[in-house]
């Protein structure tokens, strides 16, 4: 093998260490891209369980509000209604706590 056929075979030889060099850069970036990638859906995830919990438990106190107008007997079923509606209202108004409810005229 002549000086020729060295330098050559040098060239190629460090040709090839520079691109496996360069896949493996590639490689880490697309690997680090991915892993940001996964951070950001695992906490937009656990934000969105948060919210949904948050939803089943305004609605889990709803339906035992609504259990415990249907299975009591002796009350006036609208009147309590009407004064979960009022409730309702003030609660998202955020305005404070609600204010008394006016009693029926008698004529």
């Amino acid at each position: 093998m002549g000086p020729g056929e060295t330098i050559a075979l040098v060239a190629i030889v460090g040709g090839l260490i520079a691109v496996t060099i360069l896949i493996g850069t590639i490689f880490k970036r697309i690997m680090s891209y991915k892993e940001k990638q996964l951070v950001l859906t695992a906490d937009n995830t656990a934000e969105k369980a948060a919210q949904y919990a948050s939803q089943v438990e305004k609605l889990e106190a709803r339906v035992r509000v609504l259990e415990r107008i249907a299975t009591d007997k002796g009350h006036d079923v609208a009147h309590q209604i009407d004064a979960l509606r009022n409730m309702d209202a003030v609660e998202e108004r955020s305005t404070g706590t609600p204010l008394a409810l006016p009693e029926k005229e008698k004529m």
